[in-house]
């Protein structure tokens, strides 16, 4: 049976600021992915195919520099080894590698072959056709040996080596053997994306992350089956020297073969997909991060599920931010309101994510008990205040301390789900004490947002909100509207 991968909120953060500190060296085939964007209208009269009209053009990185990419999205340093030639896709590759901010290129110029490049035509979201224009022969013997150089010297700086083989040519026998025991030297892990018949090539790696059509190809057995895969893998750690093995295996999610051990299943994170396009890629690089950050096997597959399940969501070879995968985590598999309400500890990181997006967050507080104009219009004023407006509401013990015993007419999670549906809010937790002093020194909110009908030095920690740099601001009431008087309008005591 799969188990279900769910990492906690405050996991996730603390791998992702782990994370910022691995260098990933991503060694392999090296592409330019274009994609040119155009409408169909009419077939051709030459032949029964359809004619595009081009409207755009995008290109960026692939096969290797996508892992490359993927690393430095989710915010680890991504040491980029692959080989280009001597031509315009050659600057063009160059060009983008020194635009991201957290990857820097060891290219090595091969003599006798051109930049790979895949280029896609696209019409209303569908592809057409793609044309490769590339070579896949062995490089020469100059080339390889100075390929092997420069790939090493990226070895010796990395936490995590990935091996990315695209099967045209630059990831050999000779290379792996040479990456493991330079990656030994330094205590580095190797981990492998691989193509081809045999897993035997790449020698004594940490793991080898095949798809399952890949292991089905390597192992000749079928893998329709949790029952069938774990046959497959057990095979195929007999005929190499991998310490283990991770199949990725789409909406079935991953299965985990390390040696001695038990075959582990883990179930996919149901999403929407769009497109797999570099799902492998984002993948490996997820994996590549997690190890690097000290987690260990089963903990590092659940992350790279966490990661392969957004980027099926994108159009194109897409990469994972960090902050898209905390936002996932926050919200997977829970209606959009539910999705909104948060413990203390699930609220202040979500807080924490928002302000490190840039995001200005607004707090307010109160027993919000039956719904009313008054509230929707102080909501959303407090919310035209900030990017993110989180509420705290009282529990229903210390709504009973503040009103009486009658009180609160509808409970906590009625409650909360009535708030957590307004669009002006954002998010929504709650607290027991007198006041939100506890919750407001948590979250340390950008801006304290009240009532008009308090004044501004009586408002419950403002003086720290005020202390750090943050401002506290009184929304506007509408007359004539309570839950307080609506109680006595159904009771007749109006």
């Amino acid at each position: 049976m799969a188990e279900r991968m769910k990492m906690s909120l405050e996991r996730l953060n603390a791998l992702l600021h782990r994370a910022h500190e691995v260098q990933v060296a991503c060694l392999g085939d090296l592409m330019l992915d274009r994609y040119v964007y155009g409408d169909v209208s009419r077939i051709s009269p030459e032949a029964p195919i359809p004619v595009m009209a081009a409207r755009s053009d995008a290109v960026m990185l692939g096969g290797v520099g996508n892992v490359a990419r993927n690393v430095a999205s989710l915010g680890g340093h991504a040491l980029l080894g692959g080989g280009v030639g001597q031509d315009a896709a050659a600057a063009q590759a160059r060009a983008l590698i020194a635009s991201e901010g957290r990857m820097e290129g060891a290219l090595v110029a091969f003599t006798d072959r051109p930049t790979s490049v895949k280029t896609r035509f696209v019409a209303a979201g569908q592809q057409l056709l793609r044309l490769d224009e590339e070579s896949d022969q062995a490089l020469s013997t100059a080339d390889a040996e100075v390929w092997k150089t420069a790939a090493l010297a990226l070895v010796k700086r990395a936490k995590v080596v990935v091996l990315s083989d695209y099967a045209k040519g630059a990831i050999t026998q000779d290379l792996a053997t040479s990456v493991v025991d330079a990656a030994r030297a330094v205590g580095a892990a190797v981990i492998v994306d691989p193509k081809g018949l045999s897993f035997a090539k790449y020698g004594a790696v940490d793991l080898i992350k095949p798809n399952a059509k890949e292991l089905a190809l390597v192992t000749g057995l079928p893998v329709t089956s949790d029952a069938e895969v774990e046959a497959a893998l057990t095979a195929a750690l007999q005929v190499c020297a991998a310490k283990a093995i991770l199949v990725t295996r789409a909406g079935d999610g991953m299965s985990l073969a390390v040696r001695g051990h038990p075959v582990v299943h883990f179930g996919a994170r149901a999403r929407a997909v769009f497109d797999v396009s570099g799902a492998g890629d984002t993948a490996i690089a997820a994996l590549a991060l997690a190890l690097g950050a000290g987690a260990d096997l089963t903990e590092a597959a659940g992350f790279a599920i966490l990661a392969s399940g957004v980027v099926v969501g994108k159009l194109g070879t897409a990469v994972v931010t960090s902050q898209e995968l905390v936002e996932y985590e926050m919200t997977a598999n829970l209606a959009p309101t539910e999705a909104k309400l948060a413990g203390l500890s699930d609220a202040a990181a979500r807080v924490a994510t928002w302000k490190a997006q840039g995001l200005k967050v607004g707090f307010t507080n109160g027993c919000f008990d039956i719904l009313h104009r008054g509230h929707i219009a102080y909501l959303a004023q407090a919310r035209g205040w900030c990017d993110r407006l989180v509420v705290a509401l009282n529990s229903d013990a210390s709504v009973r301390r503040l009103k009486g015993e009658t009180r609160p007419v509808n409970g906590l999670d009625s409650r909360a789900l009535v708030v957590a549906g307004l669009a002006s809010v954002d998010l929504v937790t709650m607290f027991d004490e007198e006041t939100p002093i506890d919750v407001i020194g948590a979250l340390q909110p950008d801006v304290l947002v009240k009532g008009a009908d308090y004044r501004i030095e009586d408002v419950v920690g403002g003086d720290l909100v005020k202390a750090y740099g943050g401002e506290v601001r009184l929304a506007d009431l509408v007359e004539g509207y309570s839950t307080t008087a609506a109680i006595r309008r159904m009771t007749g005591d109006a």
